[in-house]
């Protein structure tokens, strides 16, 4: 009997470590598809990031832009109005409505339910009459810094010639691109616009949005030569 019993508790150890042997591949798998899906979270995160807008945003109103609102079937609510400090706009009938920010469809919009108040289904028209131009700013070493008219379809190169081009202490392969995304955020893009010039790497060349900055920053002999030492001179520093 002491045999038997010997011999059933061997053959239970032995199913107990087969089953441990057997789980121990699924363990593995299980590690594996973790780690598999970790770049997915990552990828998630990255989409929360701010990203460049898309080509031909519509313009958003600012502060002392000036529009007609035109009621084909209510005329006595004609009027134009003029965007206040403050983002607000004064309406007939109405009073204050804030604008800031919203497009002309969504202006519209917000008219029409504004104006459901006291008229049945009310038709506006928006008309834009002054308003802040479209332009871009650039900026560091090139011939002309300052603030310019973005007047069609304007790529990096075409606005650093347009502001005079690059200066001989401008570092052409770290041309930056400066661009707000929303209300609290600029996205940044480093341009190489050597390559550019050079005819590779086109698509890098970007076509500008309103408000765009770019700035052309120093290369590293331009940083450097203050302390070079000139001839007859000796060694200098720049004053306070």
């Amino acid at each position: 009997m002491i045999k038997v019993k010997t011999f059933g508790m061997a053959i239970f150890l032995v199913c107990v470590h087969t089953s441990a042997l057997a789980q121990k591949p699924q363990a593995a798998s299980t590690s594996t598809v973790t780690q598999l899906s970790a770049p997915l979270n990552i990828d998630r995160m990255d989409s929360d990031r701010p990203a460049f807008h898309v080509r031909n945003p519509r313009y958003q109103l600012c502060k002392d832009d000036v529009f007609d609102l035109d009621f084909p079937f209510s005329p006595e609510f004609n009027q134009t109005t003029t965007v206040q400090p403050d983002g607000y706009i004064s309406l007939l009938g109405l009073g204050d409505l804030h604008v800031e920010g919203q497009t002309i469809p969504e202006l519209t919009q917000s008219l029409r339910v504004a104006y459901a108040k006291i008229l049945h289904e009310p038709v506006i028209t928006v008309v834009l009459k002054d308003f802040d131009r479209p332009s871009f700013s650039a900026f560091g070493q090139v011939g002309k810094p300052g603030k310019y008219d973005l007047r069609g379809d304007i790529t990096v190169t075409q606005a650093i010639a347009i502001a005079g081009g690059l200066s001989d202490m401008a570092k052409h392969s770290q041309v930056l691109l400066f661009r707000r995304v929303s209300s609290d955020w600029y996205g940044v893009r480093k341009i190489n616009v050597k390559q550019l010039l050079r005819g590779e790497n086109l698509d890098e060349d970007l076509h500008l949005q309103p408000g765009d900055m770019l700035f052309v920053p120093k290369n590293t002999i331009a940083k450097i030569k203050p302390f070079i030492p000139m001839p007859n001179v000796g060694m200098y520093v720049p004053l306070p």
